[in-house]
């Protein structure tokens, strides 16, 4: 596959879907990094190349992991139910009273287990 997308414009970086899921995160938490950076200080085309590539990484990701862990504080309903001081009204438990994680119910690795 040639480094060109569909649309006609140049891509930059490796085609997400030749990236393996660890290769596939680390772009996504370099670009994540680097986005405030580019927001103040690229050129209008800095700009527009990183949207570009942060949508593909991310719709790759998206693809990847259909069935992601969604924190319940990161829905409309959950965010509705915060108090003044940004936390969840009651306690940081899940719905069998764990403690849910920045990766889900069960801590690192979305409570697969096995770490």
């Amino acid at each position: 596959m040639n480094e060109h997308d569909e649309r006609g414009t140049t891509m930059t970086g490796v085609d997400p879907d030749r990236l393996d899921d660890q290769q596939l995160m680390k772009e996504l938490e370099t670009i994540h990094r680097t986005r405030h950076d580019t927001l103040l200080y690229g050129s209008n085309d800095a700009l527009r190349a990183h949207n570009e590539r942060m949508a593909v990484l991310e719709g790759e990701y998206l693809r990847r992991n259909p069935r992601r862990f969604v924190a319940p504080g990161r829905t409309r309903e959950g965010a509705r139910e915060r108090t003044a001081d940004g936390e969840p009204q009651g306690s940081s438990q899940g719905a069998e009273g764990t403690p849910v994680g920045k990766w889900g119910p069960g801590g690192a690795g979305g409570g697969t287990g096995g770490r």
